[in-house]
């Protein structure tokens, strides 16, 4: 028997999943979940070693748990959250804690920058905003004094969280990234998916700091000096989080898509080799890199999807565990009571389609009639309400009628939330058998990378658990809601 591992380091939590590299099945998973540091209003960190434990422990726990051997692993894959940025010097040893894609602390530098707006997206296809790497590390390199000194005596390593962790699997002898990663730093031409010396001198990034960009797919290096792996298995396959979730949902040609309800809510439109530039506030990215060539997709981000809701269980305290939430929302038994209640889950900032940096989250319209259970039935539309405005920012952008969505991510276990967005959307809302699509989207990666299986067989592994389509009892009350959402947004915002 053989095994793919993939690793799938996420914002709040880490996850291993071992696949049959046969069948391509899921043989088994393990989540642990990492400490969230939120230094002021707007900061968000993560300590690098936190990280780097609960890879050790979840694919240590994971083998045991499986019963495989470690030595049965043939190929590993990684996906991780995209614009977290490390810092790390030639040991290995993290010089900083990495600053999380949600921090907000580079907004006045990004508003410094707005007479470079057309020259960034053009070259990055990315707007100007905190969300993305390149601000980090300046920012880094201005404020935190290890990683000065690192710089000075050429000590100093940059990476996103997949650099991070080849180089921790390798004993430091792959400083790599790839296309779709390399897509979210500002730093990398779309075109050419190499470092950009523009954009190097526009942010002060000295080349040498960054790591080499390679295709998604092939000999990324193999591991060294692990306790909990052997020596030499081949890394083979990586991409970003969203990337590897379009990847898991065979969404490898032009016109397929699907979004992620994770922490956050990502739509991602495969328009092949096409670099295809938005005129309603969506990003041109990077989908993947093979034998050299990009593939090209279109992307719309909300910054809070899952997390508002973890927001009502840890500093509301109004549920223990997420899945609660469900049940709650549904004790709301007459919509009319939700008439004006509006959640705006604009934690940290607002992305597409507005770009708003400041934006701050609020809860509109309660009552003294207002309980727990209108707070967790607002917090589902928010969350609908703000993917929404990625899918009409699509249709306009594409032109295209949009009539079906594959969706995934933990939060799409929750159909009540699904029922909502097919409501709002008013389109088929459809979930795969297999809702870890980013862990194993990262596994497919790496078996294209080991000649384990070929693109076009992809599609064959695909397959649908079910599918929601739009409430009729409730289609005229979101009408009004959505109309209600953008005027609100429009008067706060915009």
């Amino acid at each position: 028997m053989g095994y793919i591992l993939s690793i799938d380091q996420g914002t709040t939590g880490t996850t291993s999943l071992l696949i049959d590299a046969k069948t391509f099945k899921l043989k088994g998973k393990l989540n642990q979940e990492f400490p969230q540091i939120f230094p002021r209003p707007g900061l968000v960190e993560h300590n690098l070693n936190d990280i780097w434990s609960t890879v050790e422990k979840t694919v240590e726990a994971l083998l045991k748990k499986e019963n495989v051997r470690a030595e049965d692993i043939v190929a590993i894959g990684i996906t991780n959250q995209r614009e977290t940025t490390c810092a790390f010097d030639k040991s290995g040893r993290p010089l900083a804690n990495a600053i999380v894609w949600q921090d907000r602390r580079t907004a006045d530098f990004c508003d410094s920058l707005k007479n470079q707006q057309d020259l960034i997206r053009e070259k990055t296809g990315l707007p100007i905003d905190p969300y993305f790497s390149a601000t980090k590390m300046k920012w880094l390199l201005e404020n935190n004094d290890e990683v000065k000194r690192a710089a000075k005596s050429a000590d100093l390593l940059f990476g996103t969280i997949d650099t991070f962790l080849l180089y921790k699997l390798t004993a430091g002898e792959s400083h790599f990234t790839e296309g779709s990663n390399a897509s979210r730093t500002l730093l990398m031409n779309l075109k050419t998916c190499q470092w950009d010396h523009e954009l190097l001198d526009l942010f002060h990034i000295d080349k040498d700091t960054l790591p080499e960009i390679k295709d998604s797919f092939g000999k990324f290096g193999v591991t060294k000096g692990n306790s909990f792996l052997p020596d030499g298995i081949p890394i083979t396959g990586i991409l970003g989080d969203q990337q590897s979730a379009l990847f898991g949902q065979a969404g490898h040609l032009a016109g397929d898509m699907k979004c992620t309800y994770g922490t956050g809510a990502f739509m991602l439109l495969n328009t092949g080799v096409e670099i295809k530039k938005s005129e309603y506030g969506l990003l041109s990215t990077v989908a993947f890199v093979d034998k050299g060539k990009a593939v090209y997709a279109l992307e719309g981000s909300c910054y809070i999807a899952g997390a508002a809701v973890q927001w009502l269980r840890d500093n509301l305290n109004i549920i223990g565990d997420a899945a609660e939430v469900e049940n709650l929302a549904l004790e709301v038994k007459n919509l009319s009571e939700m008439e004006h209640i509006l959640f705006l889950p604009y934690f940290t900032g607002m992305g597409s389609p507005y770009w708003k940096a400041d934006a701050k989250a609020a809860i509109l319209g309660l009552t003294r009639d207002s309980g727990r259970p209108h707070l967790a039935r607002a917090c589902l539309d928010g969350i609908a309400l703000s993917i929404n405005d990625l899918i009409e920012a699509m249709r306009k952008d594409t032109h295209l009628a949009i009539g079906e969505l594959k969706v995934d991510g933990g939060a799409t276990k929750n159909d009540l939330l699904l029922k909502i967005q097919a409501s709002i959307s008013n389109l088929k809302i459809i979930r795969p058998s297999v809702l870890e699509t980013t862990g194993y989207g990262a596994a497919l990666a790496a078996a294209v990378g080991d000649n384990l299986i070929a693109m076009e067989k992809i599609k064959d592994l695909w397959a649908m658990d079910v599918a929601f389509t739009p409430m009729t009892k409730w289609q005229d009350f979101y009408v009004k809601k959505t109309t209600q959402w953008k005027s609100v947004i429009a008067k706060l915002f915009l």
